[in-house]
């Protein structure tokens, strides 16, 4: 079987939308919850079979903390990693074998993707994005604009409730 065969008969079996774009190079549409979707690319090269994904664009603030998170992450993850582009853009990416690509490994690394990035996606949206969703929430309220989609960060906005006194001691 060939790769474009494996690659091929893999994404059918899991009902997921590509588009083949040449020999052993495919755009594929992972479906999610958090993050809509998840755009990646399955390319075959000369000596490795590469998987890129993109995530996120560039946080707009506490990008220490938002690439701490992701290099911590990158020790989870399997088949795949985190990276950043030129312009802080975050993606993930990953190398395998030629000889490694299998439909069940190839399901594997798919489901890490999706996995990662749509798992992670809400939490890298609080650490690099909080100030723009604090104001995205502030003019959707002053427009009198639904709320849904953003109720995920309803506590960047909204102060925890706090304690009364001794409530956290045993009597």
């Amino acid at each position: 079987m060939s790769i474009d065969d494996v690659i091929q008969s893999t994404l059918d079996n899991a009902e997921l939308k590509y588009d083949k774009k040449g020999e052993g190079r495919y755009f594929v549409t992972l479906p999610g919850t958090k993050k809509l979707q998840t755009n990646c690319w399955l390319i075959e090269q000369k000596h490795a079979f590469a998987v890129e994904a993109f995530v996120c664009r560039r946080p707009d603030e506490a990008h220490e903390e938002v690439y701490r998170f992701l290099l911590r992450r990158n020790a989870k993850l399997y088949g795949v990693h985190y990276t950043v582009d030129a312009l802080g853009d975050i993606y993930l990416v990953g190398r395998i074998g030629l000889g490694c690509v299998t439909s069940e490994e190839l399901d594997k690394i798919l489901g890490q993707v999706l996995e990662a990035a749509d798992g992670d996606f809400n939490t890298i949206l609080e650490i690099g994005f909080a100030g723009s969703i604090k104001r995205e929430w502030d003019w959707r309220v002053s427009r009198g604009e639904s709320l849904a989609n953003l109720q995920a960060f309803k506590h960047l906005i909204e102060p925890e409730t706090p304690h009364e006194p001794g409530a956290l001691t045993d009597p």
